[in-house]
């Protein structure tokens, strides 16, 4: 058969290749690996009370992708489905913000990737180069060298879904051994009392820094609904499902665990202090070398498979998007081999540099990283929000089919969606009452709320052209293009 010949989207991905797909986009290591340290600063050692608590809306959320997945697969998922039951605008905005956070992702991981490389050739012996010193710390240097990697990164991704979920298969089975020894040796030998306290919301008792936490928390999650953006090119509808739950359930015990770990080992003052740096220097403080650079290869694995993972449904819900006229026609090109939105994946990688090389403006990285995650939180919430509005409001019906349809397809969903949605607001309002100044600094309330803000603004702008200037007939019927009505080339690897 050539290459050339067309068909809808080869059905080949399995449940695991959902798990790893969606494991490798929540990035377990990175989260764990940059986000102990920055939590720490929020909301002292209350981090595995959050990740516990952040967990429920999180899974109710899940329930409902699951649910409106089996009704209506489609890669496009909330933005679909939020416009066929919401209207087109509620659901461009989440097809809109969901994208956007993906890019703002990729570019501020690219820096904690060229970071980690910063960090090897330091230990080489190798401190400076052609007059720049090669630190670390630094966003500009980290973004440079990171923006190298991530064109390779890209480059993967291209050549399809079933090379890319092989890769992340190796990468995730060895960073998972490394984090799970490491956090077990620091588990048993940690001189850090334990204590139940850790596991007490209540304990925080600035509302505006709970709030800030639990939203960082829910982003330590964020990636496994990245399972249900390759739908169309799995089996079953359910694998997907399956695929996104199994690897929600895995990152709440590795998050549980490593939190733990963590606060064993090291107390609130190194946590803070080491910020993006805590995974590493946790191989430093428990081993000598070559063993103690091992957590730091896990970390540079573990970047690497989420940047690349996060492509895979950045460009596929584009797709969706540009085949429904509300994006241009750049994002339904697609490789005549390999069968896979090539010419969208590279302009993300196009658009992540620009970002990341603008967010050089914040020049120390843990400050540009926590900026980054707070930004992307709040975009995570809102979209989260509106598909599990969405999923309550189309399947209401089931109030009137008993209590276990209710439970799940209406109020687990609803009631998720309210403190998601609710959350979101109060720290907007926080972050606008607690600065009388702008600055570009992550301790500044007026620039944490200006980049969503701006995303959210930018993408209601988005809405208008597609509307007025393109007429997507998206935005007539607030339906998106059915999954099999579009024909792409079969992927010539494979055939």
């Amino acid at each position: 058969m050539s290459s050339r010949s067309t068909t809808p989207l080869r059905r080949s991905l399995g449940v695991l290749d959902g798990v790893a797909i969606a494991a490798s986009s929540t990035a377990a290591t990175t989260s764990i690996g940059i986000g102990m340290g920055t939590i720490a600063t929020i909301v002292g050692l209350q981090a595995p009370a959050l990740l516990l608590l952040a967990f429920l809306p999180v899974l109710g959320i899940a329930t409902a992708y699951a649910r409106l997945n089996r009704s209506e697969p489609n890669c496009g998922n909330g933005y679909t489905w939020v416009g066929k039951t919401l209207g087109p605008w509620p659901g461009f905005l989440t097809g809109w913000v969901t994208l956007v956070g993906s890019v703002v992702f990729c570019a501020y991981t690219s820096a904690v990737m060229g970071s980690v490389v910063l960090i090897f050739v330091n230990k080489a012996g190798l401190h400076t180069l052609a007059g720049v010193a090669l630190d670390p710390s630094s966003t500009g240097v980290s973004t440079a060298v990171g923006l190298l990697l991530l064109v390779g990164l890209t480059a993967l991704a291209v050549t399809g879904t079933r090379t890319t979920t092989r890769f992340q298969f190796a990468l995730l089975v060895f960073e998972y051994a490394v984090l799970l020894g490491f956090c077990g040796w620091a588990l048993v030998t940690g001189d850090q009392g334990f204590s139940l306290s850790w596991f007490n919301p209540f304990a925080i008792s600035d509302g505006t820094a709970f709030a800030q936490g639990l939203v960082l928390a829910v982003f330590f999650f964020w990636g496994w609904d990245a399972a249900f953006s390759v739908t169309e090119e799995t089996r079953r509808p359910d694998d997907a499902a399956r695929g996104g739950l199994i690897a929600l359930f895995a990152m709440l015990g590795l998050f549980l665990f490593a939190s733990v770990a963590f606060q064993r080992e090291m107390s609130l003052t190194e946590l803070v202090r080491n910020g993006p740096q805590a995974l590493p220097y946790l191989g430093q403080k428990l081993a000598a070398e070559p063993w103690a650079t091992l957590p730091l290869v896990a970390l540079m694995c573990s970047a690497a498979a989420s940047v690349q993972s996060t492509l895979i449904p950045t460009a596929r819900g584009l797709l969706a998007m540009g085949r429904d006229r509300t994006m241009g026609p750049v994002w339904t090109r697609v490789h005549p081999r390999y069968g896979t939105p090539a010419a969208g994946t590279v302009v993300v990688l196009s658009i992540a540099t620009v970002i990341a090389l603008l967010a050089v403006a914040i020049p120390r990285l843990s400050d540009m990283l926590l900026a980054a995650v707070n930004a992307i939180g709040l975009l995570v919430a809102l979209y989260y929000g509106l598909t599990a509005l969405a999923c309550a409001v189309r399947f209401r019906s089931a109030l009137r089919e008993g209590a276990r349809s209710a439970l799940f397809a209406v109020w687990v969903p609803a009631v998720s969606s309210l403190v998601l949605l609710g959350l979101g607001c109060y720290l907007g309002y926080s972050y606008l009452t607690m600065s009388d100044h702008f600055e570009l600094s992550p301790d500044n309330g007026w620039f944490m709320f200006s980049l969503p803000a701006f995303i959210v603004l930018a993408g209601l702008g988005m809405a208008a052209v597609a509307k007025y200037v393109r007429r997507s007939p998206y935005f007539t019927t607030g339906r998106g293009t059915d999954a099999e009505a579009l024909t792409l080339p079969m992927d010539g690897a494979a055939v």
